[in-house]
């Protein structure tokens, strides 16, 4: 694989308070403790929308295309060893301790995340995101990464198109990201169903404008002017109002434009703070606490739900806030060794996992994740007893 000439933008502490920020939202939501705290999907979705497509535009600027094999070879390096570390993991962990339900779910589901399919496998088996009493499943949350793995195979070439027909790349890009985002909202007004949201919120058609609108914040010119320094808190605010009170099944308004504008909110937080760094709010997302947990945002928000269905109030004998606390600490415990002892190693030091030894490497793990799903053993499906008919 080529490497990219072109520069990186200047790292920004505040952006990675901001993911923490975000995770804290879905971890506390997740435990039952804060009704929109899944809003936080949305903030990640528009962060990713934006740093995304600020790479790509400087690829573009600087060598006048982009180079997919690259930019996905990076993606792979990313995300993919501590996604096939969970997989492999806690698949063997349920099944040597969950009921037979929960490890043949596990079983059925994992395939469908290693192919980054896992939410459109999901509603096709009708499972209900909401109905967070049913049977659990290890995977679920993991629709989130499903669909920005599907944006970063679908975005890039969206870019590369449009950088081939036109000089004007930036403006052209917000063109088609705010068409496209106003298109995936008409869909999810369209398609929603108010008994069961689960289609438009997991749905990468209907989602998709949580990522779009960061990317049109990434290339549109905004203004830190007098506005700029009242709307951060204004933002800030709102924002805070709607984790507090917003409720997945019950606020309808979420998915008439209710989402919509959250998304848009972020990505305007997200560009204004990119902006002013030396603003107070801008001061307060860099924070170190939260930039740190920012940075191990990504494998927190992989272990954390597993975390939570394994240890059940059932099975350690805590609920309430203890076992909020104890699940809290497990996951970060978890997310910490994934980043410092798989993520960061292969993503900046191992040599093996670039160029052609990156691509065999990758090939060998896939294969091994497809061996996980066939030779573990499914549990027999319950007989049925017919003794008492007739």
């Amino acid at each position: 694989m080529t490497r990219p000439i072109h520069r990186a933008a200047p790292h920004l502490p505040a952006l990675d308070g901001i993911r923490g920020v975000a995770i804290f939202g879905v971890l506390v939501f997740h435990t039952g403790n804060l009704p929109g705290g899944f809003l936080g999907v949305d903030l990640f979705f528009a962060l990713s929308g934006y740093l995304i497509t600020g790479l790509l535009l400087r690829e573009v600027q600087a060598t006048g295309r982009v180079s997919l094999m690259s930019f996905w070879g990076r993606r792979i390096r990313r995300l993919f060893p501590a996604l096939a570390v969970l997989l492999a993991v806690v698949t063997v962990v349920v099944r040597l301790v969950a009921d037979p339900t929960m490890v043949r779910s596990t079983l059925s589901d994992g395939p469908w995340v290693q192919a980054n399919l896992v939410n459109w496998h999901l509603l096709a088996e009708s499972a209900t995101y909401w109905d967070r009493f049913g049977p659990s499943r290890v995977f679920e949350h993991l629709w989130s990464i499903a669909v920005e793995e599907q944006f970063y195979v679908v975005w890039p070439v969206v870019v590369l198109i449009i950088a081939a027909f036109t000089r004007r790349v930036a403006p052209r890009i917000a063109t088609v990201a705010m068409v496209a985002s106003v298109a995936s909202l008409v869909l999810m007004v369209l398609l929603v169903d108010p008994a069961d949201p689960t289609r438009v919120y997991t749905g990468t058609d209907t989602r998709a404008f949580s990522l779009l609108l960061g990317a049109a914040v990434a290339v549109v010119p905004l203004r830190a002017g007098r506005w700029g320094r009242f709307a951060l808190p204004l933002l800030v605010i709102g924002m805070a109002t709607l984790w507090a009170f917003a409720d997945g099944t019950t606020s309808g308004w979420l998915y008439t434009g209710g989402l919509f504008a959250h998304s848009l909110a972020a990505a305007l937080l997200i560009g204004l703070v990119a902006l002013q760094p030396r603003a107070l709010v801008s001061k307060a997302f860099a924070a170190r606490p939260l930039r740190w947990l920012g940075r191990i945002s990504y494998s927190l928000y992989l272990w954390h739900w597993p975390v939570y269905v394994l240890l059940s109030p059932e099975r350690i004998g805590l609920d309430g806030w203890l076992r909020t606390v104890v699940v809290i600490a497990v996951s970060i415990a978890l997310a910490a060794l994934s980043k410092y002892f798989v993520e960061d190693p292969i993503r900046f030091r191992a040599r093996w996992a670039k160029g052609r030894p990156g691509v065999m490497t990758f090939a060998a793990a896939t294969v091994a994740l497809i061996l996980v799903w066939v030779l573990v053993p499914e549990p027999p499906a319950p007989g049925i007893d017919l003794s008492g008919l007739g």
